[in-house]
C-alpha cells in the first residue's frame, strides 16, 4: 500500500508473469479436457487392437498383366450391426486398395486405385445369410445388381469367413506400376455406415457400437526392369 492508502501500482514485469501464469493454467486446463474427450476413442482402438482385430497374410504378386492382391481379415462383427442384420436390414461393407508410388521431393501419388462392395444380408423366411460383392456400389433402386456376385450360407460364421478372405484380387495394371520406382500399397476395409437407412445413420453417429475400420500399408517388391 503506498502513502496516502492508495494501491501501488504493479510493475510491467509483475504484471508480465501474472499474465503468464494464467496462460499456463488455461493451456493446461486445455490439455487435461483433449485427454478426457480423446479417452473414450483410445479406449476403444486399444479394445479393437486386443480383440486381434487387424489385416494379416497380405500378399502381392505381378502376374498375367497385373497386380493382385490376397490377405486375411480379422474382425468380429459390431453388436448394434448384427442386431440390424435379425432385423432385416443390410449392412454394406467396401474394400479400398490403393498402390502409391514413393517420391521423397513431394506427397506419394497414388498411381492405382481399386475398389469393392460388399453387402450381407439375413433373410428370415429361408434362415440363411447372402453375401454379394460387385464393383460398383449398390443403390436402394437395385442398381448395379446384375453385375453382382452373390453366395448365401446357413450360418452367419460362414459368411464373414468368406467375407474375410481376400484372394488374388486385382488391383492394378502391371503397366501402372514403374519397376524403377519404389511403392507402397494400402489396404482398406470399413463398415459403410452411409448405406445403412436413414434413421440408423442418425442414430449411429458417434457410437463406436457400429466402429469397423481396418488398415495396412505395406511394401510392393517387383524386379526392376534391366
Amino acid at each position: 500500500m503506498a502513502a496516502g492508502g492508495r494501491p501501488r501500482a504493479r510493475s510491467s514485469g509483475q504484471v508480465a508473469r501474472h499474465g503468464l501464469g494464467r496462460l499456463w493454467l488455461l493451456l493446461c486446463a486445455c490439455l487435461c479436457l483433449c485427454g478426457w474427450l480423446c479417452a473414450p476413442g483410445l479406449a476403444a482402438a486399444q479394445a479393437g487392437a486386443a480383440a486381434g482385430d487387424g489385416i494379416s497374410d497380405l500378399r502381392l504378386e505381378a502376374s498375367d498383366g497385373g497386380l493382385y492382391l490376397s490377405a486375411a481379415l480379422r474382425f468380429e462383427l459390431p453388436p448394434l450391426a448384427e442386431d440390424a442384420l435379425l432385423k432385416g436390414i443390410s449392412i454394406h461393407f467396401v474394400e479400398e486398395a490403393e498402390v502409391l508410388r514413393e517420391r521423397w521431393y513431394w506427397t506419394d501419388k497414388a498411381v492405382a486405385r481399386a475398389t469393392r462392395y460388399l453387402r450381407l444380408s439375413y433373410q428370415p423366411l429361408t434362415r440363411r445369410w447372402r453375401l454379394s460383392q460387385a464393383a460398383a456400389p449398390f443403390s436402394a433402386s437395385g442398381l448395379g445388381l446384375g453385375s453382382a456376385l452373390g453366395q448365401t450360407y446357413d450360418d452367419l460364421g460362414d459368411a464373414l469367413a468368406a467375407m474375410q478372405r481376400i484372394a488374388r484380387w486385382k488391383i492394378a495394371d502391371i503397366d501402372d506400376i514403374d519397376r524403377n520406382a519404389a511403392h507402397l500399397v494400402h489396404l482398406r476395409f470399413r463398415l459403410d455406415m452411409s448405406q445403412l437407412p436413414r434413421p440408423f445413420q442418425i442414430g449411429a453417429m458417434g457410437r463406436s457400437g457400429w466402429d469397423l475400420v481396418l488398415s495396412r500399408t505395406e511394401r510392393l517388391s517387383i524386379e526392376p526392369q534391366p
